[in-house]
């Protein structure tokens, strides 16, 4: 199986690293939805947060570690392509967020206003 967060991990593939530890690192995405989006993900392959109870527990605290240094950000991952997962390598995104940055998440009236504006026609 080709993994590239594995291939990552293992120093194969390029990433910008953010920071790293033993167990886990974290690395800039492509496209992130800001300049402070982070990735966190381990250094072993896991599927998912719902695979390996302890990995994802050391995952989540290498995450609170960056999330510390932030004001404001949000800690998100997702399980199964319902959940939008396209990487099947366990990761969490670090968003860091402002006042009025206008990104929208699917429960937020930010979300609604766009929606509601798209189907406005604006």
């Amino acid at each position: 199986m080709s993994c590239v967060f594995c291939a990552i991990a293992a120093g194969d593939a390029p990433a910008t690293i953010v920071r790293e530890w033993p167990d886990a690192l974290a690395i800039r995405p492509r496209g992130g939805v800001n300049g402070g989006h982070v990735l966190v993900l381990p250094r072993v392959h896991v599927e998912d947060a719902g695979v390996d109870i302890e990995v994802t527990r050391a995952v989540m605290g290498r995450a609170a570690e960056l999330m510390a240094e932030l004001p404001a950000a949000n800690l998100i991952t997702s399980k199964g392509v319902e959940a939008t997962q396209s990487v099947f390598h366990l990761h969490v995104h670090i968003v860091p967020r402002r006042d009025g940055d206008d990104l929208p998440l699917p429960w937020t009236p930010q979300h609604e206003a766009r929606a509601a504006a798209k189907g406005a026609g604006a």
